[in-house]
């Protein structure tokens, strides 16, 4: 089919899917974790207790989408996952932190430092957050 790619086919198949799922929380109105609590969402980056309050203050529709999302990333950063997708919880926070937080700021600078601590929070919560509370939502 692609003779000169080395990819597998099912490598080739995967990408689309991804990038819905990111284009959908990329083009939501307000972003999943809502603008007011994007100033507590980079303080607390490296403290997984004060992240997962953040995550508990949320409105409740987004605590849930978001229960949701991290708990799809959790299932794929598995180390069994993570040798075939190569996509660590740290390489799944990249990819999904400008998705889900939006730095109001024009300047370059602040947003280029808060991109680093957008990407830590949301790895913060891959590791951490407790999403048993979405085994039943679906």
């Amino acid at each position: 089919m692609y003779p000169s790619l080395s990819l597998s086919l099912s490598c080739i198949f995967c990408s689309p899917p991804a990038s819905l799922l990111k284009l959908w929380y990329r083009e939501l109105e307000d972003p999943l974790i809502p603008h007011e609590f994007y100033e507590q969402s980079i303080t607390h980056y490296e403290n997984p207790e004060a992240a997962i309050a953040v995550v508990h203050s949320l409105p409740k529709l987004n605590r849930l989408v978001l229960g949701y999302l991290i708990r799809f990333l959790q299932v794929f950063a598995q180390p069994a996952n993570v040798s075939v997708t190569k996509m660590d919880g740290n390489n799944l926070a990249m990819v999904m932190a400008p998705n889900c937080l939006r730095c109001q700021s024009n300047n370059p600078r602040i947003i280029f430092e808060n991109t680093r601590k957008e990407m830590s929070f949301l790895r913060v919560l891959i590791q951490h957050l407790d999403t048993s509370f979405m085994e039943d939502v679906l």
